[in-house]
């Protein structure tokens, strides 16, 4: 990656695939400080409990967590704050249609550089219910002991 080009990953949501069917994902930059960028690029991010929310026209992400910046000075950042992501306004316009009317929630499924620049993937998605949870794992099992009986035979 000379020149900090090309991709790289700071956090990911694995738990976003567990408890939604991710439906369509975009890519969106991030407004962040000075020592939130210093703290990602140290790998202190969380995305467990985020989501992302449509205000006035704006998409924010919430319950993102980026560590405090040790090197930094007592006016550090508040690592719980709400951050802007910026969109283009038609992608905005059709979140907002999407969120309100048919019930989805925006999660944020990773973060990561890309040109050096921060930026999050967000996904539309849809909960699911606890019994598509149990068929899901249901169908792992059943895919491993297949797995398992095909590498015993050969």
């Amino acid at each position: 990656m000379a020149g900090g080009r090309g991709e790289k990953a700071i956090a990911e949501n694995r738990r976003a695939r567990h408890d939604y069917h991710l439906l369509e994902r975009l890519e969106g930059g991030l407004v962040l400080t000075g020592t939130e960028v210093k703290s990602l690029r140290a790998g202190g991010a969380a995305l467990q409990r985020a989501y992302a929310d449509v205000r006035d026209g704006e998409v924010w992400l919430v319950g993102a967590h980026i560590a405090p910046y040790d090197q930094g000075t007592t006016a550090s950042h508040d690592p719980d704050r709400d951050r802007k992501v910026l969109l283009h306004r038609r992608e905005i316009a059709s979140l907002i249609g999407k969120v309100k009317e048919r019930g989805f929630t925006l999660v944020p499924t990773r973060l990561y550089f890309k040109h050096g620049r921060v930026k999050v993937e967000l996904a539309l998605a849809r909960g699911k219910e606890q019994r598509d949870r149990r068929r899901d794992i249901a169908q792992r099992d059943a895919d491993r002991q297949i797995e398992r009986a095909l590498k015993s035979r050969g």
